[in-house]
């Protein structure tokens, strides 16, 4: 019988699974966390299975609840999909407040885009930058502690969606002095030289891959955590770098550096808006997806 089984049931379900928490759904779906567990006895009873434990990370599905995921969180996307008229959030007028969490690059490179076309187009809307925590972030964006983040890493997690904006290549940095290296650098030539990389969960791992690839990590005599302290340890000495594109041609135009096209294969870097999914997206949340996109893209 499906008579108990109507969609503020799927909805729970699929919001559960995907926050791993009680009070998170709650707070999504606007209830209290006594009615979210109600609805869960009634899943529960309906299929039979314990569907989710609890466990001190949070709640943890079950087999049964890893095979529901899927086919009930396409259903309640379509649905919401062939309803989303209804919905309006209209950007010229409305007043509004988001959290994003980026990178250091993100921040130098991406965020200033943003502001820049936001006065045209959400005179009332603000931001909030939180940094990137890779390893949080999805469990943030289930909380709805942030509306969206941006990163690098491919990240499958299936509690976010992902939004790709674009790919990224590389280029290599050197002070403007650099008394060996010229505009052309060839693979012996930067072989020979000391290097600096950016080491953490940046997900712009495709550098320090490629020394590696080449024999080239003892050449490395610096690691740090942040891409926007390069500039300012290249242009004074004689290390040298490698930056993505778009931060690298922002760098040279502000500080003593200059930039040349690398000799080696470097994996671009894939930059993607993450999201949470369709269906558990405000209005105000669907607008921002769609403005980072056009924006970024």
């Amino acid at each position: 019988m499906m008579r108990d089984f109507d969609l503020n049931l799927v909805r729970t379900f699929v919001l559960l699974y995907e926050t791993r928490s009680v009070t998170a759904t709650a707070e999504s779906l606007h209830v209290t966390q006594p009615t979210i567990s109600y609805s869960l006895q009634k899943l529960r009873r309906r299929f039979s299975d314990e569907l989710f434990r609890r466990t001190g990370g949070g709640l943890v599905p079950t087999t049964t609840a890893r095979a529901l995921y899927e086919p009930l969180r396409s259903a309640l996307s379509g649905i919401e999909t062939a309803v989303s008229g209804a919905w309006s959030f209209s950007p010229s007028t409305a007043r509004a407040a988001f959290t994003l969490c980026l990178s250091d690059l993100g921040e130098i490179s991406l965020l200033p885009r943003l502001m820049a076309a936001l006065p045209a187009r959400a005179p009332g809307v603000t931001l909030t930058v939180r940094p990137l925590d890779v390893d949080r972030a999805a469990d943030q964006l289930g909380r709805g502690e942030i509306d969206a983040f941006i990163a690098s890493p491919l990240i499958s997690s299936q509690r976010v969606a992902r939004v790709p904006l674009f790919s990224e290549g590389y280029l290599g940095m050197v002070s403007r002095d650099h008394p060996r290296l010229g505009a052309s650098v060839g693979f012996e030539e930067l072989a020979a030289e000391r290097h600096v990389t950016v080491f953490g969960p940046t997900g712009h791992d495709g550098p320090r891959r490629a020394l590696e690839a080449c024999g080239l990590l003892d050449r490395v005599v610096l690691e740090v955590t942040r891409f926007a302290a390069l500039p300012y340890l290249v242009q004074d000495g004689e290390l040298v770098a490698m930056v993505p594109r778009l931060v690298a041609e922002m760098f040279a135009a502000e500080h003593r550096v200059r930039l040349f096209e690398l000799p080696m294969d470097v994996e671009p870097a894939q930059v993607s808006v993450y999201t949470r999914h369709t269906h558990a997206r405000s209005p105000a949340q669907h607008w921002l997806v769609t403005f980072m996109r056009e924006v970024l893209r």
